[in-house]
């Protein structure tokens, strides 16, 4: 069995692009954000959504087009070459799976302000694990638990928005430009690690209803959604504190919120913390098990990592694979390092996704219902703003992005060279 159910609607594959974007970026790498650009983060985000919109358009168009399983790779597979599809898959893999790591310890880092006596790592592990498992039942079952943490965690960031606003102090924002247009532009990379989710509702194009109209629909949606809850909150957030407390914080919503002097609102903001970084961890485990699923389908990955459990119609294979993965590295990597290296891979990929959208009304001409406005000037601008921000983030990014590259390559080599036969 190779293919998978369609049981996915549009309020489904929205919400798991909501899931995937409105979490740990809001609640966790807000910080290191205000750390780079100060009160100005509010620009960095901006300046972020407007980046991932131009991807967001290619990701519509390409995913109408070829609603297939595995997003950004398959649209490589097809449009540009197998070669580069397989380097391009095994960045997002990586990225994704770093990602993971970080969302991880995100979690950890605001459940163990709850309850201080445990070890942040234990309590990493614990999650990626548990998710992994609840991966497993079904794409339906995740889907609804993730309906039910994004519509919760939803309402408690706007519970913050509302209780914060009478408490914002105009003096907060001042030094504006406190990181300088450099940090604007550091600050917009890191945010854009948020951003990177509206990308997971592409690796599920076999398993969505209808996917030539809901996948580019749902990907615009979740994104136009999760730009305007960033920008409130994080409006919200420097305004209630000074932004040299909020910078480099592990949970910067939380102590913003201690501005309101009412603990039931600080603890209520890390428990959304807490559905919010679950409900990512949860998305980010459904789009790594899709896409190594579709290479291994492809033939360039071991055959057996394209395995469907009969029972859960689920890829079990590689959905144990990433979960185990991503446990292992929550015990040697810390935040900061985890988020440049995710930001960098994804980035990376979306050259290429932008690529495919330019190449895919030469070859596909009269495939999908979603045309990209401004055609191609839409796609070159995600080429070129990507470009910019992988070229603000730190020096490890490009270093692990390098090293991955190589390895990929010589493995696609030797794999050409003694073939495996396609999964089927």
């Amino acid at each position: 069995m190779t293919g998978l159910r369609g049981t996915l609607n549009l309020f489904d594959a929205t919400a798991i692009g909501i899931g995937a974007i409105v979490g740990a970026g809001i609640f966790v790498v807000l910080g290191i954000t205000i750390g780079y650009a100060g009160p100005a983060a509010i620009v960095s985000i901006i300046m972020a959504g407007v980046v991932a919109s131009f991807t967001a358009f290619s990701f519509a168009e390409v995913s109408s087009a070829i609603p297939k399983e595995g997003g950004i790779y398959e649209y490589a597979y097809e449009l540009v070459s197998p070669f580069l599809a397989f380097v391009v898959g095994c960045l997002w893999l990586v990225g994704q799976i770093v990602a993971g790591t970080a969302i991880s310890l995100g979690f950890a880092n605001y459940f163990v302000s709850l309850f201080p006596s445990l070890s942040p790592r234990l309590v990493a592990v614990i999650a990626a694990l548990a998710l992994t498992a609840l991966n497993l039942v079904g794409i339906k079952e995740s889907a609804m638990v993730n309906n039910a943490l994004v519509a919760t965690k939803v309402a408690i960031l706007v519970l913050f928005i509302l209780a914060g606003i009478p408490l914002i102090d105009v003096r907060n924002y001042s030094p504006f430009l406190s990181g300088g247009f450099s940090g604007i532009f550091q600050g917009a990379a890191f945010i854009f690690f948020a951003y990177l989710g509206f990308g997971r509702i592409a690796t599920l194009g076999e398993e969505v209803k209808n996917p030539a109209r809901t996948l580019p629909l749902s990907i615009l949606l979740a994104l136009v959604t999760s730009v305007i809850i960033y920008v409130m909150t994080a409006l919200v957030a420097t305004g209630l504190q000074n932004y040299t407390v909020l910078a480099g914080s592990g949970s910067p919503i939380a102590d913003a919120a201690r501005v309101t002097g009412n603990y039931a609102v600080v603890a209520t903001i890390s428990v959304g913390a807490l559905i919010a970084t679950a409900s990512v961890l949860l998305t980010n485990l459904i789009g790594l098990s899709r896409v190594s699923f579709a290479m291994a389908r492809n033939g360039q990955l071991p055959g057996q990592i394209a395995k469907i459990d009969a029972r859960f119609g689920t890829p079990y294979v590689s959905i144990i694979g990433a979960g185990l993965l991503m446990t292992a590295l929550v015990l040697l990597l810390n935040l900061a390092e985890t988020i440049a290296i995710a930001s960098f891979s994804v980035l990376s990929a979306q050259l290429v996704l932008n690529y495919s959208a330019i190449r895919v009304r030469r070859k596909m001409p009269k495939a999908g219902t979603f045309k990209t406005p401004l055609y191609p000037l839409i796609p070159l601008l995600g080429l070129v703003s990507s470009t910019v921000l992988m070229f603000s983030l730190p020096d490890i990014s490009w270093i692990v992005a390098f090293f991955v590259a190589i390895v990929a390559s010589g493995y696609y080599l030797i794999r050409r060279r003694f073939p495996g036969p396609p999964h089927n």
